[in-house]
């Protein structure tokens, strides 16, 4: 009697078909996502057109929205995967994270995993890199075509109606300041108008581009498996962690100048009491030289505290080592300056935030920040 098992071997049309039915379920959940991310977005954008009724005007700002929206973060997702797969790493597809009602933007974002090891510093290199520069490339553009054909400000009356008859309001929701957005609003001049800060969130593609800036420079910090943490160690292999560690103390510091800017307005009011003449004496005088010097630290967003909380302890700061520690080359590094001049030039220190319209009783205006997490 021949003990020896028997052996089955399968062909390659079968192994397809087996490896095609693992891979449906995935691209079916992925596809789920993406539809039920960009519905949410539609309502985002329904909510930023600042119009009660859903009519033909309000649509078009949702929709229009949603799109660029979902372009970018296409966009940004699909450089991941395309490089990964360019280099033989085994990643999953784009899987979107819709967040309705919670986020304005309706959206906590999008994100790949690769699935086998990244044994290489410019394999790590292209695959953190792509993400990044290809998505800024579109919010760039989203950013240039929105500031070309800035409607007429009876767009803004459309949405605002008692803005033709009154004082126009200067409180509400702010999109924080960076350098790129101040250069264009000086380069490319606007053909009739161009609405303040606190406005442009009805304006789709300036406010998908400002977004798009905003993902990228969080996506571009130095720490850990964050896209900036996996371009830095290509580039400067494990001085990475020193220099993750840096700034990780400077946005620790940053993110806590909205509360100094609170405990600022708090002890100008006159309250009885040793304690509170005792904060008075030692801190007041602190604050009132940054506020005379430095009044853009009061405005620090207060969101950063919780990333700098993120990347402490969940991102972690340090890249894993890489085996082949090889150095990446002169054109990658180059890219990789690039991209940290990308990083700078987004980076915005305010973030989002509320603003108080002035108080009738002091001339001082009161910040109010909110975190938008």
């Amino acid at each position: 009697m021949d003990n020896q098992s028997s052996q089955t071997y399968l062909t390659e049309e079968e192994v397809a078909q087996i490896f095609q039915k693992k891979k449906k379920p995935k691209f079916i959940l992925a596809s789920v996502l993406f539809f039920l991310t960009f519905v949410s977005c539609i309502f985002a954008g329904l909510s930023w057109a600042g119009i009660e009724e859903i009519n033909a005007f309000s649509l078009q700002i949702g929709f229009t929205y949603a799109i660029l929206i979902m372009v970018f973060l296409l966009a940004h997702e699909l450089g991941h995967y395309f490089a990964a797969r360019y280099h033989k790493v085994d990643v999953t597809l784009p899987y979107f994270i819709p967040f309705p009602f919670f986020s304005p933007f309706g959206t906590m974002g999008a994100f790949i995993k690769t699935k086998t090891p990244i044994v290489s510093r410019k394999v790590l290199f292209d695959i953190g890199a792509s993400g990044p520069l290809v998505g800024f490339i579109f919010c760039f553009l989203f950013l240039i075509i929105g500031l070309l054909t800035c409607p007429p400000i009876d767009y803004l009356y459309a949405i605002h109606p008692s803005y033709q008859y009154s004082q126009w309001d200067s409180s509400g929701l702010y999109f924080g300041d960076t350098v790129l957005f101040e250069i264009l609003k000086h380069i490319v001049s606007a053909p009739s108008y161009l609405p303040p800060m606190n406005e442009i969130y009805h304006y789709p593609f300036l406010c998908v581009g400002w977004f798009g800036m905003f993902v990228t420079a969080m996506n571009l910090l130095p720490f850990g498996q964050l896209d900036g943490g996996h371009i830095l160690y290509a580039m400067f292999g494990r001085k990475q962690h020193l220099i993750a560690k840096i700034s990780w103390w400077i946005l620790l510091i940053l993110s806590l100048g909205s509360g100094f800017g609170y405990l600022y307005s708090l002890l100008q009011i006159d309250i009885p009491g040793f304690f509170f003449i005792t904060l008075q004496d030692y801190f007041l005088p602190v604050l009132e030289w940054v506020n005379k010097n430095a009044t853009w630290y009061f405005m620090g967003w207060s969101g950063w505290l919780f990333w700098a909380f993120l990347s402490r302890f969940f991102i972690k700061l340090p890249h894993p080592i890489v085996e082949d520690d090889e150095p990446i080359g002169s054109k990658r590094t180059i890219l990789g300056w690039i991209a940290i001049v990308i990083f700078l030039l987004t980076f915005t220190y305010n973030g989002i935030y509320f603003k108080d319209a002035p108080s009738n009783q002091s001339s001082k205006k009161t910040m109010i920040i909110q975190n938008y997490n």
